[in-house]
């Protein structure tokens, strides 16, 4: 008979009774248009795999998960997954203990308690916690019925004021609601009114269970993610209380003060004592040595996993087909987790982005697919919504500074936000920084916090829209110089301009063709005098490569835009975006030469 039933949340060590009719409700039926995807497994438990890792698992405890097919009249986009399918649930041993001795006995038996991720070896027992000045008040049970009548008899002086030599009085109210939140199952034997007030009300019952429509069909709480049920005896001596404090009473027939569960390691959860280790059997021997009725005993409990216990990985690889390589992989911009899948997951994109949505959330509120590579000159990328609300704007913290981004419009990768820092290294408070292709400014409002000045531009009017709106929410807007024009004329504009000599750092972060704008530096010196005290820039260009060879490859479209053969380039590899596909970055302080060079037909 399962008599005690609690949850363990994470980070939390107490536990809460719930009934069993919330462990494994009823699902609520779901319109016939939505296919689902659930997992097929048997309900009898099977013998261990030997060959399977020590630890929880899918595959342990019941028949290994296989998807089922999918119905074939239905689109694949709106199919749904079952939860329940990935329910799994494990038999363990483990030894009630006196909580006072219980931190004590977990130090000695540590080798051999349950050591699962993100399961606490300590449980707590429903039905048997006592505050100790309650237990005071109260007088101890076992020492007979007499003692006990004498105790409450002085209680209620003291809570009445009939008596003067009882103790300081009691608030009767204040009193009454701590013992009801306490439960102690004795303490209602003389106040049998508090077992009533103790019992939730109709319409917190109905809305526990699922009743009204909420998520009470699945668990109580989103953040509990398993259930421990201790299986006792049904022959248990005592008396049944369940008449006296409701059928949701779940505790032992027998009160014999506050108890703990050691969870034993996985490997006993079938043995008996005399298979136990010797260290379990000594502290077996030494309590029964201390007492004719051993305090410590051992019990067979069930503990059940649900799917909000399972890693991502785990969930993936039991939906997707064998042998498929399981995404796990992704950027993250905001509240948003952009994938890049791949061909064969496109037609399981709605399960992984489910399933990535319910393992990070709240973190993670939309989740979207890139559909096809960038193209267009604005840098922006076509996305998919797969799972969560559709809104592509967020806001993004990268170097203590906040930038506010909406992906359906703009461009941001939040991948290079180590590259950045890098580059915001190498400038100094004396830099006047030029950036050709800002976007929303990662880095022009990145190095306005470091630099004199800073004069930012992008082709992309929504990218200039949000740029200056991360100006003014950095409070950067006096520092940075925002235009929105082409990236040859904003560099010829640029130099033409009085602000020419003071331009010290050029970015030009625009892999896909960053490099053919260098041409636009061809002669952009040529009125002024060679005589005239000029310092050039240093300009900072990125570029792709899939040559054997990246570093030589970009280093001759350098040398190719901007007709120069003599160029010393610091070359860099920032990071590989794609199988044999290198992103770079080429450091240049730009040529004399070139920079003062007569117009040419280029």
């Amino acid at each position: 008979m399962v008599a005690n039933l609690f949850l363990i949340r994470p980070h939390s060590l107490p536990l809460f009774t719930l009934p069993s009719k919330f462990l494994f409700p009823k699902l609520p039926s779901l319109p016939k248009r939505f296919p689902i995807l659930s997992l097929s497994f048997s309900t009898h438990p099977q013998i261990p795999d030997p060959d399977l890792s020590y630890g929880p698992s899918l595959h342990k405890g019941t028949k290994p998960p296989l998807p089922i097919p999918l119905s074939t009249d239905q689109p694949i986009e709106e199919a749904l997954i079952d939860e329940e399918s990935f329910t799994r649930v494990f038999n363990i041993a483990a030894l009630r203990v006196p909580e006072k001795d219980c931190f004590a006995l977990e130090s000695r038996l540590r080798g051999h308690l349950l050591n699962w991720p993100r399961v606490r070896n300590i449980g707590r027992v429903p039905g048997d916690e006592v505050e100790g000045e309650i237990t005071v008040l109260l007088a101890n049970y076992q020492n007979g019925e007499e003692e006990n009548q004498n105790g409450v008899v002085s209680l209620n002086r003291r809570v009445y004021g009939k008596s003067d030599g009882d103790g300081e009085p009691l608030s009767p109210v204040l009193y009454r609601e701590k013992l009801a939140k306490t439960f102690d199952s004795r303490g209602y034997v003389n106040f049998r009114n508090l077992a009533k007030m103790s019992r939730p009300n109709q319409k917190k019952r109905r809305a526990a269970e699922g009743g009204d429509g909420g998520e009470g069909g699945r668990r109580n709480r989103k953040s509990e993610f398993l259930v421990l049920e201790v299986v006792e005896d049904e022959d248990e001596e005592g008396e049944d209380l369940k008449g006296l404090l409701g059928d949701a009473f779940q505790g032992r027939k027998k009160w014999r003060g506050s108890t703990r569960l050691l969870l034993l390691d996985e490997r006993y959860g079938d043995r008996g004592v005399e298979e136990l280790p010797q260290a379990i059997q000594a502290v077996m021997k030494e309590d029964t040595g201390k007492s004719m009725r051993p305090i410590i005993e051992l019990v067979r409990c069930k503990l059940t996993l649900f799917y909000d216990y399972w890693q991502m990985n785990e969930i993936l690889e039991a939906l997707l087909p064998e042998g498929m390589i399981v995404p796990s992989a992704f950027e993250t911009v905001g509240h948003i987790a952009h994938l890049n899948l791949r061909d064969e997951h496109l037609p399981y994109r709605k399960f992984i982005a489910k399933v990535i949505l319910d393992k990070n959330k709240p973190k993670i509120q939309t989740v979207v697919n890139k559909i096809d590579a960038i193209q267009n000159d604005y840098r922006t990328m076509q996305l998919e919504v797969l799972a969560g609300n559709h809104s592509l704007v967020t806001k993004v913290v990268e170097n203590g500074l906040r930038f506010q981004v909406d992906l359906a419009t703009v461009y941001w990768n939040s991948r290079l936000a180590t590259e950045r820092q890098r580059l915001l290294k190498s400038f100094t408070r004396n830099d006047v920084v030029c950036d050709v292709f800002s976007g929303v400014g990662p880095i022009a409002i990145s190095a306005a916090k470091i630099v004199k000045r800073v004069y930012a531009n992008d082709l992309n009017p929504h990218a200039v829209e949000y740029l200056q709106k991360n100006c003014g929410l950095n409070k950067l807007d006096k520092k940075v110089k925002v235009f929105n024009m082409d990236g040859r004329r904003f560099i010829r504009a640029m130099f033409a301009s009085d602000k020419a000599k003071s331009i010290t750092q050029v970015v030009m972060n625009f892999p896909k063709d960053a490099a053919e704008y260098l041409d636009a530096f061809w002669g952009i010196l040529r009125d002024r005098s060679k005589d005239e005290e000029f310092s050039l820039p240093m300009i900072h260009v990125y570029g792709f490569s899939k040559a054997e060879d990246p570093d030589f490859d970009f280093h001759q479209r350098i040398r190719i835009a901007l007709a120069e053969v003599a160029v010393d380039v610091e070359m860099r590899r920032v990071r590989l975006v794609a199988p044999g596909k290198w992103m770079l970055c080429a450091s240049f302080i730009l040529p004399k030469s070139v920079a003062f060079a007569n117009p040419v037909d280029i």
